[in-house]
């Protein structure tokens, strides 16, 4: 009755309807409410047809739940009709079903609400999430509300900014070749979603402040795409831990990523998408902020270093110290990681839409 009517609050009034009119009588009137409130959730069962692995769960969480409610209720229908007669006789029977029904939806919460993380699990161990951990925020319904589409994208992107520069962190000093080859791959794949997705936005930005967060976004995609086809680049040649400006090289670089790997986190971990276009500084933590200027100067010091490298390597090739492929090599791999610094300290900033303005200074870095 409830599927076809598609709305449990018209098959109830029905049914009280019917009950004071005398169609029905007391005890059919709680049978067919416990079949309205599972019915009710053929609606959500439909509305996750072709949705993703998140709505899926929650429909059948939902259809759990209703089920759970029915099946104490019915255990329970030799007890509670012999009350409510009872009770008929001082209470109007309209009055009796309608409590019955909000009793019906209060004991299942209170029957399912002190075990919520396990039936939360119980719930994502039937429906396990099979999308890449980088994309899943890029939900098609997401699309309806470009706010909501570009805050999915933020999201997406740092997630990748930082798979990206923890690997390459790992590979400046050889320790996972294996790893950071698959994942500069896997987050680029992500990023170039992102931007699939993005182009679907169903409405151009309605106000300033959504015009600016989703310039920012674009900003901090481009500079992450570029940071991802510098990290799959060969890793092959790398500056020697013994000389002074090498290992120098390597610090500022792990500085930057590490920094922009922070100064991301509370977009990447974000547990809900905003619903209206605040200010992007509402989203960004002090430690934010504090990371986002040590990378800035970490990348800026790295950038400084280059010359002097250059210098020295290419005036190592005079002395017979190196030869000429291998300062070139060894330049164009400092060249790189420079590179790679600017574009992940970049795309940070602009997530906390701090593209267009400098960070605070900080002390020198040590």
């Amino acid at each position: 009755m409830t599927a076809v009517m598609q709305s449990s609050t018209a098959a109830i009034a029905v049914t009280l309807s019917a009950f004071f009119a005398g169609a029905v009588g007391l005890e059919q009137g709680c049978a067919l409410i416990i079949g309205q409130n599972i019915g009710t959730a053929t609606s959500s069962a439909l509305a996750a047809i072709g949705a993703s692995t998140t709505a899926k769960r929650l429909a059948f969480a939902y259809i759990l739940f209703k089920l759970v409610a029915a099946l104490i209720a019915l255990i329970l229908f030799p007890l509670t009709m012999p009350l409510l007669a009872r009770a008929s006789g001082a209470i109007d029977g309209v009055t009796l079903l309608a409590g019955y029904h909000t009793a019906f939806n209060v004991v299942g919460v209170a029957v399912v609400l002190p075990v919520i993380d396990r039936f939360t699990r119980f719930v994502e161990r039937l429906l396990p999430e099979r999308s890449p951990p980088l994309t899943r925020g890029l939900d098609r319904a997401a699309l309806v509300n470009p706010v909501v589409t570009v805050e999915a994208v933020r999201r997406t992107v740092a997630l990748a900014l930082q798979e990206i520069c923890d690997s390459m962190i790992s590979s400046l000093y050889g320790a996972a070749e294996a790893k950071s080859g698959p994942s500069a791959s896997a987050a680029a794949a992500a990023l170039q979603k992102a931007q699939e997705f993005l182009s679907n936005v169903s409405r151009p930005p309605a106000s300033k402040e959504e015009e600016r967060r989703l310039t920012s976004t674009l900003h901090a995609l481009d500079h992450a795409s570029r940071f991802a086809d510098l990290a799959r680049a060969d890793p092959a040649i790398a500056v020697p831990n013994d000389e002074p400006d090498g290992t120098r090289v390597l610090e500022l670089c792990e500085a930057t990523l590490a920094s922009a790997t922070q100064a991301v986190g509370d977009v990447a971990g974000e547990a809900a998408l905003s619903s209206s276009a605040e200010p992007l500084r509402s989203l960004e933590t002090p430690g934010a902020a504090l990371a986002l200027a040590r990378a800035e100067q970490a990348a800026q010091a790295l950038r400084d270093l280059r010359p002097a490298h250059r210098r020295a390597t290419l005036g190592a090739v005079a002395k017979g110290l190196l030869t000429v492929q291998e300062a070139m090599s060894r330049v164009d791999f400092v060249r790189r990681l420079d590179a790679a610094a600017h574009h992940a300290w970049r795309s940070a900033a602009h997530l906390h839409g701090r593209g267009d303005e400098p960070a605070p200074r900080l002390a020198t870095i040590e």
